[in-house]
């Protein structure tokens, strides 16, 4: 009764095109076909602000009616984060996408948490700039093979909302960092209504406690994110891509580590394995026939001089540690063709899925020294699992990714073991159990083992003083019961 009391003041106060209870509404924001982890409940409507008032004005009737808030922008996450365990309404920013302020000489902009990071360097490239982190290209949505040539594509790109809300990263990040990193300031809707502004906006700040960092990888259970400012790069004088491939995935993580250590700077370093390559020759969208062995995909930027010095310097090492020679284009369109496998990796896994499989991507990070270890590992599991999977990461920040196609009827327990395992071991290994994806619903388990009972009640403690109710994100870091 109190949720649908509360879909009715929300429906009053906003407005006809507000708040929908459709069935299709509501399975989009509550079920997702790239999600490793997905349950059998949705949410119960579906609200639709326009402002960060309206988002205060949702979060008051919710509060009110003790009814749960689920965030939602890109929805291209897979731990289940959009999942609604407890029902409540899922609060959508389609129509919060603006670019609010544009500020080239200060090198920030305010956006909205729609806006995808794709349209807005797209947006801002005539100024020399551009917003550095890049988790991933746009999705294959409703990705259901039927047959080799049938596929249903519709475009979902990651958001700024739900990358601030993961602090995700992506292929830049060993040069750039993650999205931590790029946050000047954030407008926070509270879980009551209240309406809280982080920091002014100068790039550094000593003043108080660093709230950008508390609600950056909080994954919406503390608040809703409604306006962001960013902060912006210069677009690099010059840049190259190099591929190279090696006998093994140990051969290429070896590289990959000592390419880092040596203090070369790489813009990336990305790990594809053989199966990911494969699978990418067989989709035929890069508009060539790759080696099907263990690759090194590299991206250079900087000045001219100093892109062909670093070129020469990752050549040596890839050449020292059994690689094939470097090959290394220059020119921007044909970059962007090379690039492009490592790219369509992941969706390319994907649509190689027969109907009704399943699919469990997931990934780790461990400290450089460990990262040849964990690989080699991991894939031998891999390989015994016996299954459809793919090694791909960001080898250069000791981050990596497994997707696995499976039966779930039939083989989700082996997948799940073979998982598990690789997170364990990442984690005694002194790494953590999510690089860049997040705890969602799918990694709970793991927050113990990883920080530490200590920690754990640190969380709970934030998260109690803001969320007393536990109204924001329900049954994502944390379960119920443990509050």
């Amino acid at each position: 009764m109190s949720t649908k009391q509360a879909i009715k003041e929300i429906h009053r106060e906003l407005g006809e095109d507000s708040i929908s209870t459709d069935d299709e509404d509501l399975k989009m924001h509550g079920y997702s076909e790239w999600s490793s982890i997905n349950i059998d409940r949705l949410p119960v409507a579906v609200a639709f602000p326009n402002s960060t008032e309206e988002v205060a004005a949702i979060a008051r009737v919710c509060h009110k009616y003790k009814v749960p808030m689920i965030p939602y922008s890109g929805g291209s996450s897979v731990e289940g984060h959009f999942s609604a365990p407890f029902g409540g309404i899922s609060v959508d920013f389609l129509n919060m996408s603006d670019i609010v302020a544009f500020h080239p000489e200060d090198m920030d902009i305010v956006v909205q948490p729609s806006v995808s990071w794709m349209e807005l360097n797209e947006t801002i490239k005539s100024s020399g700039l551009f917003f550095p982190v890049d988790p991933g290209p746009p999705v294959c949505g409703s990705i259901s093979v039927m047959d080799a040539e049938q596929l249903l594509i519709t475009i979902t790109q990651a958001k700024i909302g739900g990358m601030i809300a993961t602090n995700c990263s992506g292929t830049n990040a060993v040069r750039y960092g993650t999205m931590k990193d790029w946050i000047v300031n954030l407008t926070i809707v509270l879980p009551d209504g209240r309406i809280i502004k982080t920091r002014k906006r100068p790039r550094k700040s000593s003043a108080g406690y660093n709230l950008n960092g508390l609600f950056t990888g909080s994954e919406g259970t503390l608040g809703f994110v409604t306006e962001a400012t960013l902060k912006l790069a210069s677009i690099p004088q010059k840049t190259g891509v190099g591929v190279a491939t090696f006998p093994t995935m140990r051969d290429a993580a070896n590289a990959a580590t000592q390419i880092v250590r040596q203090g070369i700077p790489v813009g990336a370093v990305e790990i594809l394995d053989d199966v990911q390559m494969d699978v990418i020759n067989k989709m035929g969208a890069t508009g060539r026939a790759w080696k099907e062995l263990p690759t090194l995909f590299f991206k250079f930027s900087g000045t001219k001089v100093g892109v062909h010095d670093n070129i020469e310097d990752v050549r040596k090492i890839v050449y020292d540690n059994q690689g094939s020679d470097l090959e290394v284009e220059k020119d921007q369109a044909k970059q962007a063709v090379l690039w492009s496998a490592r790219k369509e990796a992941l969706w390319s896994m994907l649509c190689m899925r027969e109907s009704g499989n399943e699919v469990w991507s997931t990934d780790v990070a461990v400290p450089l020294s460990r990262l040849p270890d964990l690989v080699e590992i991991s894939k031998q599991d891999l390989e015994n699992l016996g299954l459809f999977g793919s090694m791909l990461g960001h080898v250069g920040d000791g981050n990596f990714h497994e997707t696995i196609l499976f039966n779930g009827a039939t083989e989700r327990d082996l997948v799940s073991k073979c998982v598990h395992d690789m997170v364990h071991r990442a984690i005694e290994m002194e790494g953590t159990c999510t690089g860049e994806h997040g705890i969602g619903l799918g990694k709970k388990e793991f927050m113990e083992q990883e920080v530490g009972e200590g920690s754990l009640s640190v969380m709970r403690g934030i998260k109690l003083s803001l969320d007393p109710f536990w109204l924001m994100n329900p049954g994502k870091i944390f379960d119920p019961q443990e509050l």
